[in-house]
């Protein structure tokens, strides 16, 4: 009964979605089967309930190989399941409300090798048509600028300088910042927008768009490097994000000061960058065989 309250408390007086009632209402049962276990008479009281036994049942979860994001959302249910029975005078405190849950890991970005995105990129993976040119172009445009996916899907024809070689692109909150590129860049995009006029003609403002010359949407790109990265088997993900952390990645590993990478990423926070600072396996051997013993 309780429970069943509860869910009608989050579903029709804090708006939660169905999804979000459903997940919340497989934790409370799981936990629930996890205190009749450890009761001596297969019962289960809300108010006989303590901290030791919130944190014994993370514990479990997180030897049964639950993500530690996973039990960090069911000890939430949990607080917010308690906290509702407390407001409603069922129990008189909330046990998990100063229980810590695990600490959130940090991944490492994946990232492509520079010498696989060049065997990608030099290839002949592409065709030499209209969509063939302009596929190749966002896979370099990607890598070489690290720019995100909505900026390369929004990016306009003014927003391509030809003359400054940099492109202005327009990131999260609207804030905009200015990305340079190099010429091989440079004679890629002039050929490209010679193409795309020859074959789509009169197009939309933006720069990429699809044979008719209406725009690209974002779920498209997503689509054209997944295809273009299934050539790198080694590969866990494969996404535009997978080649912004490949800039990143190849900027640092060549010297790149990590401010610089933050700012030509448009990150707000230099704490965000800072995960790219890992450095491949082949740097360390590098650094390692610098050791003197290591050369004895």
């Amino acid at each position: 009964m309780c429970v069943d309250s509860f869910l009608s408390y989050l579903r029709y007086e804090r708006g939660y979605s169905d999804h979000t009632v459903r997940a919340y209402h497989c934790d409370l049962l799981q936990f629930e089967v996890y205190i009749r276990k450890c009761s001596e008479n297969n019962s289960f009281d809300p108010d006989l309930i303590d901290m030791d036994q919130v944190r014994n049942w993370m514990i479990t979860l997180l030897d049964c190989k639950v993500m530690p994001s996973s039990v960090r959302r069911k000890l939430t249910a949990l607080r917010t399941f308690f906290r509702f029975l407390v407001k409603q005078g069922i129990m008189e405190k909330n046990p998990a409300q100063f229980v810590q849950g695990p600490k959130r890991g940090k991944l490492l970005p994946c990232f492509v090798k520079e010498r696989e995105l060049a065997q990608l990129l030099d290839g002949d993976g592409f065709q030499d048509d209209f969509e063939g040119m302009r596929d190749r172009l966002m896979l370099e445009l990607f890598y070489e600028t690290g720019i995100r996916r909505m900026e390369l899907v929004t990016l306009r024809q003014a927003d391509v300088d030809f003359g400054a070689m940099q492109l202005k692109v327009t990131g999260k909150r609207n804030k905009q910042r200015l990305i340079p590129f190099a010429g091989r860049l440079q004679e890629m995009m002039a050929a490209y927008v010679a193409m795309r006029e020859k074959t789509v003609g009169t197009a939309d403002e933006c720069f990429f768009v699809k044979k008719n010359g209406t725009s690209l949407s974002p779920s498209i790109v997503y689509r054209i490097v997944k295809q273009a990265l299934t050539d790198i088997p080694t590969l866990a993900k494969r996404s535009p994000h997978v080649l912004r952390h490949s800039f990143a990645t190849s900027m640092l590993n060549n010297g790149a000061k990590l401010n610089t990478v933050k700012e030509l990423l448009g990150h707000s926070s230099l704490a965000s960058t800072s995960i790219y600072t890992h450095v491949t396996f082949e740097e360390l051997k590098k650094v390692y065989h610098a050791h003197p013993r290591a050369k004895m």
